[in-house]
């Protein structure tokens, strides 16, 4: 079950890179992003600012998000160059979840640097165009996409809603958010969430040590349960992306288990989608 047992501050943003056969995640506290194949080595990287969040462009570059930019980051020599300001004349801000969309763009969520109620906002990376899509979000998190690319969803994991909103055809919002999915409730608190290849959301629960699926109506259909309490952030990977890779932390915990904080794998019965690529052109 324990895929990498190196334990992360604030384990976030699991990505399988399909064209290396292996997991991207970050550490945003400790500011690192990490990659490793099934059975290989894990490899490390540092930013002097926090990462939390990452696109792939192609086989060797990626979109990475942090606390004041989208960069491009190459994972041959480990150089990067900055695409655009993200909040960076904002100091009580970092990104958070993020993840790219069907038509080539990438969406970034902020946050608070202690949760701040309000202070984070969903944005969206297109073709050069950097462009605020719903401010007051105090934890953004949840960011996914339909397999037919028509909606998107997204969580304020300190209000327990996922939202859903309808796309056009370039991919930006044509309505307002509606409310999906409320566990507020259950007293559950929806952190990273992917959607498989059957329309089902699986959505990490922090403090719940589970990740849930919710099938394309929102009724919940079954959960994995995790032996990590602060489980954040799903990804299904493999071959043939039947197993599900799901980051946790140890933040906020006085008596962290070897298992908090680690990358966790399990099988699954639904295969995942494929992740999109960033377009940079």
């Amino acid at each position: 079950m324990i895929f990498d047992a190196g334990q992360c501050q604030l384990g976030e943003g699991a990505l399988w890179h399909s064209d290396r056969n292996a997991l991207i995640w970050f550490d945003i506290l400790g500011r690192r992003m990490f990659m490793r194949e099934p059975g290989g080595e894990r490899r490390e990287w540092r930013f002097e600012d926090h990462v939390s969040a990452a696109g792939i462009v192609d086989r060797d570059r990626l979109i990475v998000a942090s606390s004041r930019a989208l960069s491009l980051f190459d994972l041959r020599d480990g150089s990067s160059r900055p695409l655009v300001a993200l909040e960076a004349d904002n100091p009580v801000t970092r990104s958070n979840d993020g993840r790219a969309d069907p038509q080539g763009g990438f969406w970034i969520g902020t946050i608070g640097l202690n949760a701040e109620d309000g202070a984070g906002s969903i944005w969206r990376w297109y073709r050069g165009e950097l462009r605020r899509l719903f401010p007051d979000i105090t934890i953004t998190n949840a960011i996914c996409f339909t397999p037919d690319g028509r909606h998107a969803h997204f969580a304020d994991t300190a209000r327990s809603i996922v939202w859903k909103v309808a796309l056009d055809a370039d991919g930006w919002p044509a309505g307002d958010p509606q409310p999906w999915l409320d566990l507020s409730a259950e007293g559950l608190n929806p952190d990273g969430a992917v959607i498989d290849a059957q329309g089902g959301l699986w959505t990490a629960q922090w403090g719940a040590s589970r990740v849930a699926r919710y099938d394309a109506e929102g009724r919940f259909d079954r959960a994995i349960d995790l032996p990590a309490r602060h489980v954040s952030c799903p990804a299904f990977g493999g071959p043939e992306l039947t197993r599900m890779f799901v980051t946790s932390a140890t933040q906020g915990l006085d008596d962290p288990t070897p298992e908090d904080g680690c990358v966790m794998s399990v099988p699954a019965d639904v295969a995942g989608q494929p992740e999109y690529r960033v377009r940079v052109d």
